[in-house]
């Protein structure tokens, strides 16, 4: 019988989609990890899929998200048999990036029925880093208090919100500062964009 390491446990990361809108963070942020040699499992909403295909103008496959194939696997969202919604499943990391409203209520209240809310409440149950990217504006009573709620539970709540004092000149430079605050919420060295020196 072989025991995983730990290395390959804490490089294993699930990242979630759903129907929001900033889609490209998704797509860079497993660009980066997998380009990094990390594994990736990731799941889409039916929505989150069509959304990112839209908004990336890429097809929701891996062939097309990444030439290392090896290292990313899609999950159907409908699945409840995938491994990923074991707790003896063995990951670091979740993040959903972007994060709807909807799928935020269902979090919030552990009531999903779905994939993405099962490996979000595993992640929330085995004491795992769960980094959700809201992104709507501007939030009404509910959404604060479901991002509340998830805080309270163990959740990091990083919405959509990019800085700008790496002086961007692109999309991509937005783009990038997000990914990093996301990797940064994932204890994930990178580099992404020039970090505030003073």
């Amino acid at each position: 019988m072989t025991i995983e390491p730990k290395k390959q446990i804490k490089d294993r990361i699930v990242v979630c989609i759903t129907g929001a809108s900033g889609s490209i963070y998704a797509l860079a942020l497993i660009r980066w990890l997998v380009g990094n040699g990390y594994t990736v499992d990731t799941v889409a909403s039916d929505t989150g899929r069509k959304v990112f295909e839209y908004e990336t103008g890429t097809e929701f496959s891996v062939k097309a998200i990444t030439p290392q194939k090896a290292l990313l696997k899609i999950h159907d969202n409908d699945n409840l048999f995938s491994p990923l919604s074991s707790g003896s499943y063995k990951f670091g990391s979740v993040a959903i990036v972007p994060c709807s409203m909807g799928t935020l209520g269902r979090l919030a209240t552990s009531s999903g029925s779905m994939l993405i809310e099962r490996v979000a409440d595993v992640a929330l149950k085995e004491r795992r880093r769960l980094v959700v990217v809201p992104r709507e504006t501007p939030f009404n009573q509910l959404h604060i208090n479901n991002m509340l709620r998830l805080s309270m539970a163990g959740a990091v709540i990083l919405p959509a919100m990019p800085g700008f004092y790496h002086r961007p000149k692109t999309v991509n430079d937005i783009v990038h500062f997000m990914v990093s605050k996301i990797l940064d919420a994932m204890d994930i060295p990178n580099d992404l964009y020039k970090r505030w020196q003073g």
